[in-house]
């Protein structure tokens, strides 16, 4: 069964610390050494190359980091801790050491096909802002943790894609063109869930790319230009009647003309058409009365 591993800081000593004893044993080293094949003595000579071997192994033990960026060290298999201070450290020679960046990095996906709620192929792509925040889990929960997260953002991109229609003329259902804050929250909380066991935050994710497949672009042009239409009908016809309903009652109020049911009708006829008309009207001016 696979253990979680959690993050644990190492202990280092500073690098500036070791660096002029170190350099003093040196200086050590290469007098003893000239003092004894000076003197012809064998013996001191093999215990000097050999102290010139450990501080070569000390020496090893040097590293640096920038900001940002956290060292895990590992002896023999097994996880020591990480170091995430920046500047000259010294730790122990034998530690492995795996340099991880903790600054955000910008993964900018490929543009997909899937299909949406309603069944029709779309074109969509993301882009995600993620760093790593564990750098145990990172390297020693996933194989690959860079690989890990461009997979699962695909993956997530995906599920989303085919969990909301690519537009909608319904006024509370959320759509992937119509609804970009809602379905970026959505997929930055999907996509964090699936890359929590690698250590890793995701800070944004957007949609970059968003169209209809080829295939049906042309017939999906059609139909939204035709949902548009009949949606600005709809609107206008509300107005109208609105319109005209207002006009009779100021008549009324006024007591500027007494109208009929039959006058009412005739004049509601050509308000409406007057209104709802896609052109403009031409007046035609009737010489004579209503009923002739």
């Amino acid at each position: 069964m696979q253990t979680k591993s959690r993050e644990i800081p190492a202990k280092t000593v500073n690098g500036w610390l070791m660096l002029f004893p170190l350099l003093l044993a040196l200086v050590l080293i290469c007098y003893a050494f000239y003092h004894f094949v000076s003197a012809k003595q064998a013996l001191p000579i093999v215990g000097t190359c050999l102290a010139a071997l450990v501080w070569i192994v000390l020496m090893c033990g040097f590293f640096t980091l920038q900001p940002n960026i956290a060292a895990v060290l590992v002896l023999f298999g097994k996880y020591v801790g990480t170091v995430r201070a920046s500047g000259f450290h010294w730790a122990n020679p034998f530690y492995r050491k795996h340099k991880i960046s903790l600054r955000a990095r910008n993964l900018n996906g490929e543009t997909i096909k899937v299909n949406d709620r309603r069944g029709n192929p779309v074109e969509i792509a993301a882009v995600v802002v993620w760093r790593v925040t564990d750098t145990a889990e990172a390297v020693f929960d996933v194989d690959n943790y860079g690989s890990y997260v461009a997979v699962q953002s695909e993956s997530a991109l995906r599920h989303l894609a085919s969990a909301y229609p690519y537009d909608t003329t319904e006024e509370h259902e959320l759509s992937l063109r119509g609804s970009m804050d809602e379905v970026s929250i959505a997929l930055q909380k999907e996509l964090q869930d699936r890359v929590a066991k690698a250590g890793v935050q995701i800070d944004e994710a957007r949609l970059s790319h968003l169209a209809y497949a080829p295939e049906i672009a042309g017939a999906m042009l059609q139909r939204q230009q035709a949902e548009a239409i009949v949606a600005a009908r709809a609107r206008i016809v509300d107005g109208a009647v609105g319109m005209v309903e207002m006009a009779l009652e100021r008549l009324q109020e006024k007591h500027t003309i007494e109208l009929d049911e039959e006058r009412k009708a005739a004049m509601v006829s050509n308000l409406l058409v007057v209104l709802c008309g896609d052109k403009a009207a031409h007046p035609v001016v009737n010489a004579g009365t209503l009923y002739s």
